[in-house]
Protein backbone atom coordinates (compact mmCIF):
# COMPACT_ATOMS: atom_id res chain seq x y z
CA UNK A 1 0.00 0.00 0.00
CA UNK A 2 1.06 3.42 -0.94
CA UNK A 3 1.02 6.75 0.40
CA UNK A 4 -0.78 9.62 -1.49
CA UNK A 5 1.46 12.54 -1.17
CA UNK A 6 1.53 15.28 -3.89
CA UNK A 7 -1.03 17.97 -4.79
CA UNK A 8 -1.63 16.00 -8.07
CA UNK A 9 -2.46 12.96 -6.72
CA UNK A 10 -4.87 14.74 -4.04
CA UNK A 11 -6.27 16.26 -6.79
CA UNK A 12 -6.38 13.65 -9.46
CA UNK A 13 -8.26 10.77 -6.53
CA UNK A 14 -10.99 14.34 -5.48
CA UNK A 15 -11.60 14.21 -9.17
CA UNK A 16 -12.87 10.78 -9.17
CA UNK A 17 -16.05 9.24 -8.09
CA UNK A 18 -17.40 9.43 -3.69
CA UNK A 19 -17.77 5.61 -2.92
CA UNK A 20 -19.32 6.07 0.32
CA UNK A 21 -20.03 8.44 3.19
CA UNK A 22 -20.07 8.14 6.77
CA UNK A 23 -21.68 10.87 9.26
CA UNK A 24 -17.84 12.52 9.09
CA UNK A 25 -15.91 11.07 6.09
CA UNK A 26 -16.05 10.71 2.82
CA UNK A 27 -14.41 7.72 0.46
CA UNK A 28 -13.05 9.45 -2.88
CA UNK A 29 -11.94 6.61 -5.65
CA UNK A 30 -9.78 7.26 -8.99
CA UNK A 31 -8.67 4.18 -11.62
CA UNK A 32 -5.21 4.56 -11.98
CA UNK A 33 -5.48 4.28 -15.74
CA UNK A 34 -7.15 7.45 -16.83
CA UNK A 35 -6.09 10.48 -16.98
CA UNK A 36 -6.02 13.92 -14.82
CA UNK A 37 -8.04 16.41 -14.81
CA UNK A 38 -6.74 19.63 -17.32
CA UNK A 39 -5.97 22.84 -15.37
CA UNK A 40 -7.59 26.07 -16.41
CA UNK A 41 -4.93 29.01 -17.11
CA UNK A 42 -5.26 31.68 -15.02
CA UNK A 43 -5.51 35.43 -15.43
CA UNK A 44 -2.13 37.03 -15.42
CA UNK A 45 -1.46 40.37 -14.38
CA UNK A 46 -0.54 43.18 -16.61
CA UNK A 47 2.00 46.01 -15.59
CA UNK A 48 -0.41 48.20 -14.77
CA UNK A 49 -2.12 45.99 -12.68
CA UNK A 50 -5.36 44.72 -14.92
CA UNK A 51 -6.47 41.43 -15.22
CA UNK A 52 -5.58 39.83 -18.75
CA UNK A 53 -6.25 36.21 -19.66
CA UNK A 54 -3.09 34.62 -21.14
CA UNK A 55 -2.83 33.49 -24.59
CA UNK A 56 -1.12 29.93 -25.59
CA UNK A 57 0.28 31.59 -28.87
CA UNK A 58 2.95 33.41 -26.52
CA UNK A 59 3.93 30.08 -25.20
CA UNK A 60 6.94 29.04 -26.73
CA UNK A 61 6.68 24.68 -27.57
CA UNK A 62 9.70 23.29 -26.72
CA UNK A 63 8.09 19.39 -27.12
CA UNK A 64 7.52 19.47 -23.03
CA UNK A 65 3.98 18.83 -21.86
CA UNK A 66 2.60 20.70 -19.41
CA UNK A 67 1.95 20.05 -15.60
CA UNK A 68 -1.58 19.50 -16.40
CA UNK A 69 -1.26 17.15 -19.23
CA UNK A 70 -0.17 14.26 -16.88
CA UNK A 71 -1.98 11.34 -16.86
CA UNK A 72 -2.82 9.28 -13.44
CA UNK A 73 -0.63 6.64 -14.59
CA UNK A 74 2.17 9.29 -14.48
CA UNK A 75 1.24 9.92 -10.85
CA UNK A 76 1.06 6.86 -9.36
CA UNK A 77 4.44 5.28 -11.31
CA UNK A 78 3.22 1.54 -8.63
CA UNK A 79 0.46 -0.60 -9.59
CA UNK A 80 -1.09 -0.79 -5.98
CA UNK A 81 -3.45 0.83 -3.64
CA UNK A 82 -2.64 4.18 -2.84
CA UNK A 83 -4.50 5.76 0.63
CA UNK A 84 -4.44 9.35 1.32
CA UNK A 85 -6.24 11.75 4.18
CA UNK A 86 -7.55 15.06 3.78
CA UNK A 87 -8.27 16.58 7.29
CA UNK A 88 -9.09 20.42 6.83
CA UNK A 89 -8.51 23.09 9.50
CA UNK A 90 -11.62 23.88 8.82
CA UNK A 91 -13.19 20.76 10.40
CA UNK A 92 -10.24 19.94 13.27
CA UNK A 93 -8.44 23.49 14.69
CA UNK A 94 -5.39 21.93 16.05
CA UNK A 95 -2.40 20.00 14.33
CA UNK A 96 -2.77 17.39 17.42
CA UNK A 97 -6.46 16.72 15.95
CA UNK A 98 -5.77 16.42 12.78
CA UNK A 99 -2.51 14.08 13.17
CA UNK A 100 -4.34 12.06 15.18
CA UNK A 101 -7.21 11.34 13.05
CA UNK A 102 -4.41 11.33 10.08
CA UNK A 103 -3.05 8.58 11.88
CA UNK A 104 -6.55 6.70 12.17
CA UNK A 105 -7.56 6.65 8.94
CA UNK A 106 -3.86 5.25 8.24
CA UNK A 107 -4.21 2.20 10.79
CA UNK A 108 -7.34 1.01 9.99
CA UNK A 109 -6.98 1.26 6.15
CA UNK A 110 -3.85 -0.82 6.12
CA UNK A 111 -6.04 -3.45 8.05
CA UNK A 112 -8.82 -3.33 5.35
CA UNK A 113 -7.40 -2.65 1.87
CA UNK A 114 -6.77 -5.86 1.05
CA UNK A 115 -10.60 -6.50 0.17
CA UNK A 116 -10.04 -3.22 -2.57
CA UNK A 117 -8.99 -3.43 -5.89
CA UNK A 118 -5.42 -1.86 -7.22
CA UNK A 119 -6.54 1.85 -7.40
CA UNK A 120 -6.26 5.42 -5.69
CA UNK A 121 -8.64 6.23 -2.09
CA UNK A 122 -8.67 9.00 -0.37
CA UNK A 123 -10.81 9.51 3.20
CA UNK A 124 -11.60 12.83 3.48
CA UNK A 125 -13.26 14.69 7.31
CA UNK A 126 -16.30 16.41 5.66
CA UNK A 127 -17.62 17.32 9.48
CA UNK A 128 -16.33 18.98 12.61
CA UNK A 129 -16.27 16.28 15.28
CA UNK A 130 -18.09 18.07 18.86
CA UNK A 131 -15.42 19.83 20.54
CA UNK A 132 -18.20 20.08 23.62
CA UNK A 133 -18.25 15.92 23.68
CA UNK A 134 -14.61 15.68 22.50
CA UNK A 135 -12.65 17.79 25.28
CA UNK A 136 -9.22 16.73 24.71
CA UNK A 137 -7.00 16.85 20.89
CA UNK A 138 -6.00 13.68 21.68
CA UNK A 139 -8.56 11.31 23.79
CA UNK A 140 -9.11 7.89 23.56
CA UNK A 141 -12.71 8.59 22.95
CA UNK A 142 -12.21 10.47 19.92
CA UNK A 143 -9.94 8.24 18.88
CA UNK A 144 -12.31 5.69 19.26
CA UNK A 145 -14.75 7.18 17.42
CA UNK A 146 -13.06 8.41 14.28
CA UNK A 147 -11.61 4.30 14.15
CA UNK A 148 -14.84 3.18 14.42
CA UNK A 149 -16.20 5.25 12.06
CA UNK A 150 -13.31 5.04 9.83
CA UNK A 151 -13.97 0.71 9.70
CA UNK A 152 -17.71 1.57 8.55
CA UNK A 153 -16.66 3.81 5.55
CA UNK A 154 -13.91 1.66 4.51
CA UNK A 155 -16.59 -1.90 4.93
CA UNK A 156 -19.44 0.55 3.42
CA UNK A 157 -16.81 1.19 0.31
CA UNK A 158 -16.26 -2.72 0.06
CA UNK A 159 -19.57 -3.01 -0.78
CA UNK A 160 -19.38 -0.40 -3.69
CA UNK A 161 -16.28 -1.13 -5.58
Amino acid sequence: MQRLKTRPQFQAVLAGSVIAKTEHFVLHCNGLDTTAPKAEPGPERRPDGAKELSSRKNIPDNGTAAPADISVQGLFPVQDIWIGAMVPKRWAKRAVTRNAIKRQIYNVSADSMQNYPQAAFLVRLRREFSRKEFLSATSTQLKEAVRHEVQALMKAGVAST
